[in-house]
Order: C-alpha cells, then sequence, then structure tokens
C-alpha cells in the first residue's frame, strides 16, 4: 500500500474522484479462516457514545457470527482528516458515520455505497422526508440516524453562581445575548476564577442559521454560495463583540477550546455559562458538568422566536464505502443499526431522535430526564423551525476549516470583519469552483 501523508491525501481527495486511486487496495478483504467476513467501522464520539457503540457492536456480532465488526472510533477535531486520507488511499472503513457536511462531498465524488442498490437495508420505516436528507444526485448515500436541532445550553449552576437570571429565550435577541454572557462573565471572574460568560459559536451551521435570519443562506438548491459579504461579515463582527465585551474567552483560549475533545471543552468543565451545542448532546453535556442544562432557542436579530433561523438537522448518517468488499454485510449492519430496537434501547437519543416509529416507541419508556427534555425542545419549537437548508455541494468539506480560519484572523486582530467575511466568500467559492474542474 502505498504511504500517503495527510496534506498529499487531502489534495489527492479533494482533486479527484477518490475511489479511481490506487484501485489495487480496495477496503476490507476476503473471508477469515473461519468463514467470516471483518468490517471497518468508524464514528466519531465521546466516551458515552463509544461505550454504547461497543455494547451495539458485540450484539450484532452474537446475532450475526458470520460478520466481525473492526471498531475504529474517533474524535471530531480529526475525523475527517484521517478519513480523506484513508479514501484517497482507498483503504477507507467499511460503514462509515458521515455528516450533513460532508454526505455530498464523499457521496459525489464516488466514494460511498448508493444504498437504495443494497436489498439487505430496508429503510420502510423512514418518511421521504428523512430519506432525502441522506440523498445526492438521486443516490441514497447515507441514512440519518435521527434528527435534532442547535440550542444553547445555559448551564444552571453557573448562573446562578453569577447571579444572573435565565433569560426568556421566546424573545430575546442578540444584544440580549450578548449582555447576558457579558453578565455571567463579570460574576463568574470574582474570586479569580478563569471562567467565561459565552462560548463562540463559529461553526458553519452557526454562520448558516445567522444567514437565514438576514434572509440568506449558506448555499443554495443549485449548488452555490447564498450569502453576502456584509451578511458573514455581521456574523464576524459579532464574534469581536464578544471578545471585546469579555463576554467570551480570549482568541488563544477560544482557539484551544474549538479543537478540544467534548468532555475538555470549556462548557464541559463549567467553565462557560452558555455554549452551542445539538439536542442530541444534551447527555453528555449534563454528565460532563454534573449541572442542570436549560436549553434555549437561538435568539433572533428582531426578538421573534419565529425569525431565528433554527431547522432540524439529520445528527448524522450511517454510510458504507464504494470500495467495500463485502457491500451486502455492509448494508446488513446498517440495517441492524437503524431498524433494531435493540440498538434503539441501547443508543436511546444520543445519535437524535429516529423519526422510525417503531424506533420511537420502544425507547419510549426508557427516556432519561435529560432525553425528556432535549425531546419537549424538539417539540416546542417545531412551529417555528423552517424548512431545512441545501445539503452542502461537492467541495464544500473544507469551508468550516476556511470560517474558523477567518474568524479567528478577526478575533486575533489580524484582520477585521469586512476583509475577512470577504477572504472566507471567496474561500467558498474558490473550492466549489475547484471541485468542478
Amino acid at each position: 500500500m502505498t504511504t500517503l501523508t495527510r496534506r498529499t491525501a487531502l489534495k489527492l481527495f479533494a482533486g479527484t474522484a477518490a475511489v479511481g486511486l490506487l484501485a489495487g487496495c480496495g477496503t476490507g478483504g476476503g473471508k477469515n479462516a473461519d468463514g467470516s467476513v471483518t468490517l471497518r467501522f468508524t464514528w466519531w464520539g465521546n466516551d458515552v457514545r463509544n461505550k454504547q457503540t461497543q455494547q451495539v457492536i458485540d450484539a450484532f456480532q452474537a446475532a450475526h457470527p458470520n460478520i466481525k465488526i473492526q471498531a475504529e472510533p474517533g474524535v471530531w477535531s480529526g475525523y475527517w482528516d484521517k478519513l480523506a486520507t484513508q479514501t484517497a488511499a482507498n483503504d477507507a472503513p467499511d460503514v462509515i458515520q458521515m455528516d450533513l457536511a460532508y454526505i455530498a462531498e464523499y457521496g459525489g465524488r464516488g466514494a460511498l455505497l448508493d444504498l437504495t442498490k443494497q436489498k439487505e437495508l430496508d429503510t420502510s420505516s423512514f418518511d421521504a422526508n428523512t430519506l432525502a436528507a441522506g440523498q445526492y444526485g438521486g443516490k441514497l448515500y447515507g441514512v440519518s440516524t435521527g434528527q435534532n436541532a442547535l440550542a444553547i445550553f445555559a448551564n444552571v449552576k453557573v448562573f446562578q453562581a453569577a447571579g444572573v437570571p435565565l433569560p426568556n429565550d421566546a424573545t430575546w435577541t442578540w444584544d440580549d445575548y450578548l449582555a447576558t454572557a457579558k453578565a455571567l462573565g463579570a460574576g463568574a471572574s470574582q474570586g479569580g476564577a478563569t471562567n467565561y460568560g459565552a462560548s463562540y459559536g463559529i461553526t458553519d451551521q452557526n454562520l448558516s442559521m445567522w444567514l437565514r435570519q438576514r434572509g440568506e443562506s449558506l448555499y443554495t438548491n443549485d449548488g452555490q454560495t447564498g450569502f453576502t459579504v456584509d451578511g458573514v461579515a455581521s456574523f464576524m463582527a459579532f464574534q469581536k463583540k464578544l471578545l471585546d465585551a469579555k463576554a467570551a474567552p480570549p482568541a488563544s483560549v477560544a482557539q484551544e477550546d474549538i479543537g478540544a475533545a467534548v468532555e475538555q471543552t470549556l462548557a464541559a468543565t463549567n467553565k462557560t455559562g452558555m455554549s452551542f451545542w445539538w439536542t442530541n448532546q444534551l447527555g453528555a453535556l449534563a454528565k460532563a458538568t454534573g449541572s442542570d442544562i436549560k436549553l434555549l432557542r437561538v435568539p433572533s436579530q428582531d426578538g421573534s422566536s419565529k425569525d431565528n433561523g433554527l431547522f432540524y438537522k439529520p445528527s448524522m448518517y450511517w454510510s458504507a464505502s464504494s470500495r467495500s468488499k463485502h457491500p451486502a454485510e455492509a448494508a446488513t449492519f446498517i440495517d441492524y443499526l437503524v431498524n433494531s430496537t435493540d440498538v434503539a434501547k441501547v443508543i436511546t437519543t444520543e445519535r437524535g431522535f429516529s423519526t422510525s416509529q417503531k424506533v420511537q416507541d420502544a425507547i419510549k419508556p426508557l427516556l432519561t430526564p435529560t432525553d425528556k427534555t432535549a425531546l419537549g425542545f424538539l417539540t416546542a419549537i417545531k412551529p417555528e423551525v423552517g424548512s431545512a437548508p441545501a445539503v452542502p455541494p461537492v467541495g464544500t468539506s473544507k469551508v468550516a476549516d476556511a470560517l474558523g480560519r477567518r474568524v479567528t484572523d478577526v478575533l486575533f486582530g489580524r484582520a477585521d470583519a469586512q476583509a475577512s467575511a470577504a477572504a472566507f466568500k471567496n474561500d467558498a467559492d474558490t473550492l466549489i469552483k475547484n471541485a468542478k474542474k
């Protein structure tokens, strides 16, 4: 097998149809000595997710002795670079936990299996919208594990210690958010503690929500960027306001926090009062903090929750490599993951709330207080959520990295918001353009 450096692998995958590289080194191999096959299975997650997933693997292997599962867990910060390297070398795992930001990137380049052609996978329990969330170019590249929504996690312990009341999330604006974060930071700093009011929300999904509030979008349905430089500049300028008001951490601290594992983040270690997370992450954050977590709607520009840009997002997907030597077995495992009520009773809502009624009925008696809190939030915002944004087009898997760099430039004072926003738009447009070459 040819050895690739990380940088070379990323260039190869970004600039070619990944499955065309090193064709003799496909994923997986033949049968084992006992007649079984081995599937490599990768996912990102935290300690809670890893333990649950291993329990599911053990149960699957007990029920399917002819299929062995080789677990390859990872963390978000390094997951995609590793997967790009593996895919470029035609050594991708057989079954892959996939994300919305990458489903078109990998599927559109021929790196994922079209699951509609796998008779071992039964998708009859999922509605059309759920299946559409994993489709690109008319092919099913992933089955959604469930849905979630972006929320502000308010650490009740930190609010109480700082003497700050919880806000009314049905009517608050970004100015209110800034004032709350500033008050939390001031209260937490008493006595010399290195705590902050809020973490920064500088992911592409945060930007998408911000743009939706302005009538713009991150991407259009025809695969282009749908935002203005001014729209992104206003987003970046707000992050700088948080910094200048000492409502959020210094740039150097924030930079470390972005790449930290969930359990090691400022939010998980009770060092911020507010932070942005997806609802399926509530269990992990509540366990890590040992605090009650109040889920709050994202603020709006005008104080109306129906204008805050929230939407239901597929938590993640189960996908399979198009180079797998064992596509039927990979589909069998994915079918088990999405349809087995035994799996549902182990994972419950950690990967989002399944839209399968059979799964919902199976886990209902098992919902924990945090599960019920998340479900209550998802139910409460239902009248307010808008349609899901366009699937990120091919070429955009590195847009989130570009956004992080440009916002960081603003926080460190290396560039102003307008210049960084213009640079970011050029980054995004160039990535899309180059993917079409």
